[in-house]
């Protein structure tokens, strides 16, 4: 299963000022960019269903060359949802209330499935007189072109591409020109993983899309081919790590002693031992 919501926080907390730079141009214009600050989240308890919610980020920013502040609100919306207008409402109104600072709202769509134009406001209306006009602003990713972003310089359009508008054949060549973007951008190797690691989860190719995206990246410079070449490399290293770890859980859990496991899997002992830990009933 994919942790949607984490990945998504991560990406936009992480590139939070880029983000608006691609999306909200009107209004990072208007923002102190060295006053951004993320707030604690939020957990809200719905009444009706008992379920609790807890918003995805929230940031307090100080207009330009003013004392006054402002809070964003970005919600990350991996399923589609009737009555998800009705909800952003109510988290509108429960911030309002508790910070009693104007909020500009913002959903981004992530889901690949349905492509209708989601819902972006919500209404109380008696006849003909409006009780409340919510709007919040939408960024609905999957009727978004990926093709549109190509010359973007800016990590979050290379992230973001894998869950834009792609046709079924177009994703190896997709995820060859995400790649190609985040190699232009020189990032420290931190944020690199971040966004490549994005890419690698929405874009998993099989045997002949892996193929097809080899051979894009064949047909490019020498410089782009060698760094991409170090993202995939990345991959497969994480990839067999990952392999090992499980057999080696798997492995403890036969009761087999853990330096015989570090023998058979390449592990060294102590990695072994860390994941004998996480085993133990007290985790």
């Amino acid at each position: 299963m994919i942790d949607h919501d984490r990945l998504f926080k991560e990406l936009l907390s992480t590139f939070f000022v880029e983000f608006l730079d691609l999306f909200l141009p009107q209004v990072v214009s208007q923002i102190d960019r060295d006053s951004i600050q993320f707030l604690p989240q939020e957990i809200f308890t719905d009444v009706t269903s008992g379920e609790k919610k807890e918003i995805d980020l929230l940031a307090q920013c100080r207009f330009e060359q003013q004392d006054t502040c402002f809070l964003i609100h970005v919600e990350n919306q991996s399923y589609t949802e009737t009555a998800f207008a009705k909800r952003m409402f109510k988290y509108f109104a429960r911030l309002y209330e508790k910070y009693d600072l104007p909020i500009y709202p913002v959903v981004v769509f992530s889901f690949d499935e349905p492509k209708r134009a989601e819902p972006q406001n919500y209404r109380v209306i008696f006849g003909d007189f409006k009780v409340v006009e919510f709007q919040f602003a939408a960024i609905q990713l999957n009727r978004l072109s990926w093709r549109d972003f190509l010359t973007q310089s800016n990590p979050v359009a290379a992230a973001l591409m894998s869950k834009m508008n792609i046709r079924r054949e177009e994703r190896p060549q997709v995820k060859a020109e995400c790649l190609r973007l985040l190699a232009t951008l020189k990032l420290s190797p931190a944020r690199m993983q971040l966004i490549s690691g994005f890419v690698d989860t929405y874009l998993r190719l099989d045997t002949t899309e892996e193929q097809v995206f080899q051979a894009a990246i064949d047909t490019m410079g020498l410089t782009e081919r060698e760094e991409i070449m170090e993202i995939v490399t990345s991959w497969e290293q994480k990839a067999a790590q990952k392999t090992r770890e499980e057999i080696a859980l798997n492995l403890l859990q036969r009761g087999m002693i853990v330096p015989e496991i570090a023998q058979i899997t390449g592990l060294s002992v102590e990695q072994v031992q860390q994941l004998q830990a996480q085993l133990s009933p007290e985790n």
